[in-house]
């Protein structure tokens, strides 16, 4: 009985053109999709930067205080971008004493909140303590670094590492406290004790809610660094916070805002850039991201 078989290059035709309709129905919906999920994200962002200057503008047209006082928000970028070299020159030095100061914040966070959430004699001595150095002002502690540390550099690391340590060690010890005993037990079934267990088992099972609490460590960090720059003035550094101070003296009101808008642009890139990437990232690695939607 005879058959009939496709001849090869008709087969290989019709493969090619399937893989063609294929990439023509997924390619521009995967596109899509991306555009799509960056402008849900973006466009509230814009629009609450609209309606932020929409309604400073409103306050200056009342009258409220004189222009020179409250500039608006022309005035202010007209200032921002005369005095753009400067500003990056003091973003690049305080961000620089920024990252220096939480990673020093960072070794001894992690350190202090791992001994005291594995012990029950250092969270007694010391849980307390922890909280109550978190709630003090970082303001509070220049006058002693100072003291300590005369007016240097090593003064405002010094209240930048309190200031942020204490909140990275609670971020670390909420997450311990919530462990699933059993993934413990588990744990140490499979010989996993001491660092092994704080490496492999501890940490990695703390990390979500570890996150927060170095989120809050570098608020905590940013604000005692820019606090620390007002009042430790170190001749030739141009920070952000000489800045600020230089337009106050000067009473440049527009040159004073246009710093602090620098410094809140970039307290929100840190945070949706690096905190939000890497809450996303471990919170999908952990299964806590419906990746239906």
């Amino acid at each position: 009985m005879a058959t009939t078989e496709t001849p090869p290059t008709a087969a290989t035709d019709l493969d090619a053109e399937l893989a063609g309709l294929d990439a023509l129905e997924t390619g521009p919906s995967r596109s899509r999709l991306r555009v799509r999920t960056a402008w849900a994200a973006t466009w509230p962002k814009l629009v609450a930067i609209a309606l932020a200057l929409l309604i400073w503008q409103v306050v200056v047209w009342s009258g409220w205080r004189p222009e020179y006082v409250l500039p608006g928000p022309a005035k202010v970028f007209s200032k921002l971008t005369s005095d753009f070299g400067a500003l990056v020159e003091g973003s690049l030095t305080t961000l620089q004493r920024a990252v220096v100061g939480f990673a020093l914040a960072l070794v001894i966070g992690v350190v202090l909140g791992a001994l005291v959430s594995r012990s029950k004699v250092l969270r007694a001595g010391l849980g307390s303590m922890i909280t109550g150095l978190q709630t003090m002002p970082s303001i509070a502690w220049f006058p002693l670094a100072i003291v300590l540390f005369k007016l240097s550099e090593g003064a405002i690391y010094f209240v930048v590492v309190i200031g942020a340590a204490p909140s990275i060690a609670n971020g670390l010890i909420g997450g311990v406290d919530h462990i699933p005993p059993v993934l413990l037990r588990a744990g140490r079934v499979l010989g996993a004790r001491g660092f092994a267990s704080l490496r492999h088992v501890i940490l990695p099972a703390a990390l979500p809610a570890f996150v927060n609490g170095l989120k809050q460590g570098w608020a905590f960090a940013w604000r005692s660094l820019l606090a620390g720059e007002l009042l430790v003035l170190i001749a030739g550094n141009r920070t952000l916070g000489g800045l600020l101070d230089a337009n106050r003296q000067v009473f440049d009101t527009a040159g004073l805002i246009s710093v602090m808008i620098v410094i809140l642009v970039i307290g929100i890139v840190v945070d949706s850039v690096l905190f939000g990437t890497l809450d996303k990232v471990i919170r999908r690695r952990y299964g806590l991201i419906d990746t239906a939607r």
